[in-house]
């Protein structure tokens, strides 16, 4: 990598909402760079989603879906953002995925009500069966079609294996003192080559964070081992606004099985599949008018109490009384992953506990991506659109990652007065110090049990007190050893993991009420 680049827009992240974004802006004539710290291009979460994508039927309105979205954020949403990806996200959806990138969603024998011959199912909370897929594994072929666009695009250039460290501001970047004076702005990013070790920069118009959620804090998570929340780290060091950290979602059915958390789709309760005890009994029905299809908050709570309440380490998901062949076909992906455990979910129900999923706050962002950084956007689960509220409707993940990522590449294709802009910065100076790996890791594991134990499903005042002390405590001497060592990933990554988990923290702390997936238990007495 050469010691800095220019670009016209930087994206950091290459999952759904990064490439959307780099597609559309470098279809608007600019000149994009699109990095992610993986060795290969398709990574992060989207490739790990599972069932599905709002789409839409023909009994289906856009009144119903607002009404499913706002009703499972605990009307916590920001309407003007609802109201977009409810008008624009199924458009899109056609436009886009269906007619532009050919994604191969599940189709049937013959046309349908809907006009069309696509597969439709329904997921906890939905009013309609709204949902589109691609077996189970919807994320991955949605992923598949657009990067083989993004690859082949002529004003686009990708960079794999490269970490970014922070982003370049005028407040804390530029050498003239006076710039802190002027409106906070980023012009890029400083990064780390994952190879070599070379820091340089990349100095861009504009720049976009894609960089996905940060599941990986926790104990037990769905997420991929990179998600770890380097955007709001990074942007919270920029002095970006962040809200609605404490919205933490997290899935109520992952596989229970050694130390992995596999993910079983919410589609698997979506087809019929039901919740049980170790006795068989459907508890669900007691608790919840919609059953083992309420929402994922309660559902993923309740849950959790079963097994306080039984001192089991785990409940059952049941969709074994369905043809076997059905299973297999619908769900390849699950089955194998099943299968892998030493589970046959067509013969047996399957084990499972909650896991840390999805974060419904991030960066603020306006309609367009815009935070309240100048020259910064940020798109996808890195985001906070106000779309999800306190808690996010199943299989709208996707479909506000491709909305938003649309209009910030829109947006960012847009030059206006000062987008030129870029002051000289001190030069970078490498420190030469080897961090202890175990180091790393016993902070790791301070990082994700706390997280898990004092800042997870179920929360109170005490825990969440504790929880801050500690992690303040271990960021001093994560930062003290981060200024004095040879840059690694690690390193980077570490940094970034206790940062965002001190945020979430403080918003929780902070939050007035207990709402939607924040459960303060002294509230609920």
């Amino acid at each position: 990598m050469n010691p800095s680049i220019n670009t016209d827009v930087l994206v950091i992240g290459s999952g759904l909402s990064g490439a959307t974004a780099a597609i559309t802006a470098a279809d608007a004539g600019k000149n994009v760079t699109i990095i992610t710290k993986s060795p290969q291009l398709k990574s992060g979460n989207t490739p790990k989603a599972q069932g599905g994508i709002v789409y839409k039927n023909s009994t289906d309105s856009i009144e119903k879906l607002k009404n499913d979205i706002m009703k499972a954020g605990d009307n916590h949403s920001w309407v003007d953002a609802v109201n977009l990806i409810c008008n624009e996200g199924p458009p899109l959806v056609k436009k886009i995925l269906i007619d532009r990138f050919k994604v191969a969603f599940d189709t049937g024998d013959s046309m349908g009500d809907n006009g069309d011959n696509l597969c439709r199912t329904k997921e906890a909370a939905h009013s309609e069966s709204r949902i589109i897929y691609s077996k189970d594994k919807t994320g991955d072929s949605i992923q598949t079609a657009i990067l083989s666009e993004l690859e082949k695009h002529p004003k686009i250039s990708i960079i794999t294996n490269i970490t970014a460290i922070d982003l370049l501001t005028l407040s804390h970047h530029s050498i003239i003192s006076t710039d802190i004076y002027k409106k906070p702005a980023c012009f890029g990013a400083i990064v780390l080559d994952n190879i070599t070790g070379t820091v340089s920069s990349i100095y861009s118009q504009r720049t976009i964070l894609a960089t996905g959620g940060l599941g990986q804090i926790f104990l037990h998570s769905t997420n991929p081992d990179d998600s770890i929340g380097d955007g709001i780290a990074m942007a919270w060091r920029a002095g970006a606004r962040c809200f609605n950290l404490q919205y933490i979602q997290f899935h109520p059915t992952t596989l229970f099985s050694g130390s992995s958390r596999y993910l079983i789709s919410e589609a698997v309760r979506g087809e019929g599949g039901i919740l049980i005890d170790e006795n068989g009994n459907e508890f669900m029905n007691q608790i919840h008018e919609k059953g083992s299809l309420a929402p994922r908050d309660i559902v993923a709570r309740n849950i959790h109490q079963k097994m306080l309440d039984t001192t089991l380490p785990c409940m059952y998901l049941d969709i074994s009384f369905k043809d076997s062949d059905w299973i297999k076909n619908r769900f390849p992906s699950i089955y194998k992953g099943c299968m892998d455990a030493g589970i046959d979910m067509t013969i047996e129900p399957i084990p499972i506990v909650p896991a840390a999923h999805y974060i419904c706050g991030g960066i603020g962002v306006n309609l367009e991506g815009r935070t309240s950084v100048k020259r910064l956007y940020a798109v996808g689960e890195v985001s906070c659109t106000g779309v999800h509220g306190a808690n996010r409707l199943a299989s709208t993940s996707l479909l506000e990652a491709l909305v938003w990522g649309y209009h910030a590449g829109k947006d960012a294709a847009i030059f206006r007065d000062g987008d030129d802009h870029f002051p000289e910065i001190e030069t970078w100076v490498d420190e030469i110090d080897e961090i202890d790996p175990a180091l790393i890791a016993q902070d790791w594991l301070t990082i994700k049990n706390t997280m898990w134990n004092y800042v997870g499903l179920i929360r109170t005042r005490q825990r969440l007190h504790r929880a801050r002390t500690i992690m303040r405590n271990l960021q001093t001497e994560i930062e003290d050893f981060y200024q004095k060592a040879r840059l690694t990933p690690s390193i980077v990554g570490l940094r970034n993991g206790v940062q965002t988990a001190i945020a979430i923290i403080a918003a929780t702390l902070e939050a007035r009420e207990s709402i939607g997936t924040h459960y303060l238990l002294e509230d609920k007495e």
